[in-house]
């Protein structure tokens, strides 16, 4: 089982560049109502597929840089960083299917 990383601007970069697999990002806030309904659709997808893919994510309101750099306007967003850098992005809620198809777990 995979944990889920808990991504801060002072980490992020370390975290992300280091990861041995690709790495899904949710960027995301506590009163988000779309965040909080895909949270626990990220969660099993870290314990699905934690062989393939690390989970990270990314409270925008506390790490405003990290966001800031990767253009968030929106949340949730989840992005897939593949050696490091953005391979993938999704925005807004949606099925633990269509994020598997998304990001190519299924």
């Amino acid at each position: 089982m995979s944990d889920v990383k808990t991504l801060t601007d002072a980490t992020f970069e370390e975290e992300v560049k280091n990861a041995t697999t690709p790495m899904i990002v949710d960027f995301w806030a506590p009163w988000c109502g779309p965040c909080r309904m895909v949270g626990p659709v990220i969660d099993q997808i870290a314990e699905e597929h934690g062989d393939k893919v690390s989970i990270g994510k990314v409270n925008v309101d506390e790490n405003p840089g990290t966001a800031g750099k990767y253009g968030i306007m929106s949340i949730p967003t989840i992005i897939l960083f593949k050696n490091g850098e953005p391979a993938k992005k999704v925005i807004g809620a949606r099925s633990k299917a269509d994020f598997e198809k998304e990001f190519e777990l299924a």
